[in-house]
């Protein structure tokens, strides 16, 4: 039995989304199933579709990928409680995209006013990276601060930015930038040692300088946006620190589309607050896996399909 004034609700970011996602949600759970109608009728064509169908090309669109990750973790909520009814967890949090579906879910963002504002993040994502093509690549076995110094090399050796874009967990660390410079930046990371990189099928640089294009923009949407307070602390990624007011939430996600996502120091604030089980609520198990790098005193329990819900 979970002990839910223990436990923190986590949502999954971009690389989560996979075709099928939610259909066994919606098809044994009429709560889930609501939730995807809902999403259909605020864009306007059949959506729910494209997460149950695909075809996988669509879906992993940014401007498709962020809305479908942030419809399914509410739906997996909603089923969630309606199978075990409300819940009220200590703290939750979001690894970049999911930040916004964590938001919703502690009753700080409206359904449909997020939907909207998660899918203009991903249009002006999009063009960001029209404008300013990027690349994105993960390091294995690297320190933090190696992850620094190598990326400031490369960035002032060939003019352009490169920088930490997550901090996952021990070991794992993700780079964002200028491809040139990101190609520069894997290039020393093999001359110091770091055996594995892994260079990302993404053509959007998120998480760096190169996301300024659309800050200004985003910005406006977020100003438009109706956010209250959180009825339970939100562990930002870029302060890794709860977010309590509606000034607190601006600020953060105004920053976080150029800043880095400090997950690893996310999870520690949270255990800090007491938090003893995770709980991911999304289409696989991304951020349970993670977890265990990060602390594996913690118990991670992923809620990815509509029976880990029944058996939960």
């Amino acid at each position: 039995m979970i002990d839910w004034a223990t436990t923190a609700w986590l949502f999954p970011g971009q690389g989560s989304q996979q075709v099928g996602m939610g259909a066994d949600l919606a098809a044994r759970y009429p709560a889930a199933a609501r939730i995807y109608e809902q999403a259909d009728r605020i864009l306007g064509f059949e959506f729910s579709k494209m997460c149950f169908e695909g075809p996988a090309a669509a879906l992993d669109e940014t401007i498709n990928t962020q809305p479908a990750l942030y419809v399914t973790g509410i739906a997996t909520l909603a089923a969630l409680e309606e199978m075990h009814g409300q819940i009220s967890p200590m703290a939750a949090a979001g690894h970049s995209l999911g930040e916004f579906t964590a938001l919703t879910a502690v009753g700080a963002l409206p359904f449909d006013a997020g939907l909207k504002l998660v899918r203009e993040r991903g249009r002006l994502m999009k063009e960001a990276g029209e404008k300013s093509p990027g690349a994105m690549a993960a390091l294995l076995g690297a320190s933090i601060e190696d992850v620094r110094a190598l990326c400031d090399q490369a960035s002032a050796e060939v003019g352009r930015p490169v920088v930490l874009a997550n901090d996952n967990c021990p070991g794992q660390v993700v780079i964002s930038g200028d491809e040139q410079a990101l190609d520069r930046a894997l290039a020393l990371a093999k001359e110091r040692g770091i055996k594995k990189t892994v260079k990302l099928a993404v053509s959007v640089a998120a998480h760096s300088p190169l996301m300024a294009h659309s800050a200004e923009a985003f910005r406006t949407a977020l100003a438009m946006t109706p956010f209250e307070t959180p009825i339970v602390p939100i562990v930002g990624n870029v302060s890794a620190a709860p977010l309590r007011t509606r000034n607190d939430i601006l600020s953060e996600l105004d920053a976080q589309l150029t800043s880095s996502v400090r997950w690893t120091e996310s999870i520690q604030a949270l255990r800090a607050m007491g938090v003893r089980t995770f709980v991911e609520l999304g289409p696989k198990e991304v951020l349970t896996g993670l977890l265990k790098r990060i602390d594996r005193e913690a118990t991670g329990i992923a809620l990815n399909s509509a029976e880990a819900i029944a058996v939960l």
